[in-house]
């Protein structure tokens, strides 16, 4: 068993089966696996630490002892010498920043130095900025990837700022995690950390609605109803944006992956142009289904404290009225919408990240977060008149001229009551509401997504 492992790898397994022993009783069983694969932020925990003591276990006593442990780790050493030694490829015997950059890049997947930086610092034990045999071993020993493009996205998931207002690529899980249910804890714990983001910011997004609308007429209108409503009225709509977050999540990652398998290409094959183009098509199904909630939330924006009774009675009131065709305004220059915003977003945010990785300086984490705000501000300006449009389509009921349903007339509408200046009215409060999102969202989602795991 052991002629391929040296007397120090030996030496090293003892240690981390001490390590790992926490009680010191000799065993090492459910609760000490997943108490150390926490620590490296490792999904589904129990799942997985109970499928690594089932499958080492002889005597079936539901824990693991030395000798048990033991085959279990070189089996992991067998499985993953060859992976570590590709990864080397100046084989030096270490792995440093620019082998994890060029493995991400292979895989489609641009990175900074200082995201590679946090993966080096995840696995490196002596502080050398460096990840020998000794401490790759011990890390793939935790995480039970199974193969390089699983232990890839098992790191990448907590390195993206999401600063936009929707997501054009859906989280991506191995299948290993999919199968295991991990997902539920990374959509729930991102679902609640975007409806405390949305609750918190619903007062800007509320203002960008009726600008959009009434133009420089709104600051007025806003005081007025603040007077009349209170500071409630501002939260007016809140509950339909909430409620629409992540179901839409959900149904665009379940069919994303649906549209992944159907098209017989590996994970590790799919470019960034194609993932792109799935992210698109899921993301606008999944928009199509959830559009009747985005209409209702600008009406519900729009109206007057004294006329609110009622997110049901709201919509009863909109399909009374108007039919049910007005759930579905504004839908085509939504759509449109996405493309030149995903699109401009993607290629300014690789064009800026293409230039910030020349210098060290470029890759601490407030600039990173300035890159993606300057991706998600190009991506706005270039969309932003289509969702002017949209908007102003969805509360055709409260325009005393209302927009024609094309496109183009739309557009020539706007610029005839209102210049150029129309087409981006409100686009400063959305710049304003994308920053405290962006750092609520990024900051909530792993500290949930951690205390959700820890409760199984």
């Amino acid at each position: 068993m052991t002629q391929h492992t040296s007397q120090k790898g030996m030496d090293q397994f003892r240690s981390l089966f001490l390590k790992l022993d926490s009680n010191k009783d000799g065993f090492i069983d459910v609760g000490e696996l997943h108490k150390e694969m926490k620590k490296i932020g490792i999904l589904s925990m129990d799942e997985k630490a109970q499928a690594i003591v089932e499958n080492y276990d002889q005597n079936n006593d539901e824990r693991l002892d030395y000798e048990e442990f033991l085959s279990y780790m070189m089996d992991r050493e067998k499985k993953w010498k060859i992976n570590f030694e590709m990864l080397d490829k100046n084989k030096c015997g270490v792995i440093d920043q620019e082998e994890i950059i060029d493995l991400f890049k292979e895989l489609g997947v641009a990175i900074t130095k200082q995201n590679a930086k946090r993966i080096i610092q995840m696995m490196d034990e002596d502080s050398s900025m460096t990840v020998d045999w000794g401490e790759f071993l011990q890390h793939i020993i935790l995480n039970p990837a199974e193969d390089i493009s699983e232990l890839v996205s098992s790191w990448k998931r907590s390195m993206v700022f999401d600063v936009g207002e929707s997501r054009t690529m859906p989280m991506e899980f191995t299948q290993e995690e999919a199968k295991s249910g991990a997902w539920k804890n990374h959509i729930l714990a991102a679902g609640m950390a975007d409806a405390m983001s949305r609750t918190v910011t619903a007062p800007i997004d509320r203002l960008k609605t009726q600008l959009q609308v009434y133009g420089s007429k709104a600051m007025s209108q806003g005081f007025r109803e603040l007077q009349v409503g209170g500071v409630r009225s501002m939260w007016q709509g809140n509950a339909v944006n909430v409620l629409k977050g992540t179901p839409q999540s959900t149904l665009q990652y379940f069919i994303y992956s649906q549209l992944k398998v159907h098209s017989q290409i590996p994970d590790d094959r799919l470019t960034v142009q194609q993932r792109f183009g799935l992210g698109c098509v899921s993301g606008a199904v999944a928009h199509a289904v959830f559009y009747p909630l985005e209409v209702l939330k600008v009406r519900l924006n729009l109206l007057q404290r004294g006329n609110y009774s009622g997110v049901l009675k709201c919509a009863w009131s909109i399909y009374q009225k108007e039919s049910g065709v007005a759930f579905y305004r504004g839908f085509k220059p939504s759509i449109l919408c996405m493309i030149p915003y995903a699109g401009v977003e993607c290629a300014v945010h690789q064009s800026i990240m293409s230039w910030a990785k020349r210098d060290p300086a470029n890759s601490t984490e407030s600039r990173l977060f300035f890159f993606s705000f300057l991706a998600f501000a190009s991506g706005q300006t270039a969309s932003y008149p289509l969702a002017v449009i949209r908007t102003q389509q969805q509360a055709q009921a409260f325009n005393a001229n209302p927009l024609s349903s094309s496109v183009l007339q739309g557009l020539m509408g706007i610029y005839d009551k209102h210049g150029m200046r129309g087409f981006y009215s409100g686009m400063g409060a959305s710049f304003v509401r994308a920053v405290p999102c962006a750092l609520l969202n990024y900051t909530l989602t792993s500290k949930l997504e951690m205390v959700l795991s820890s409760t199984e």
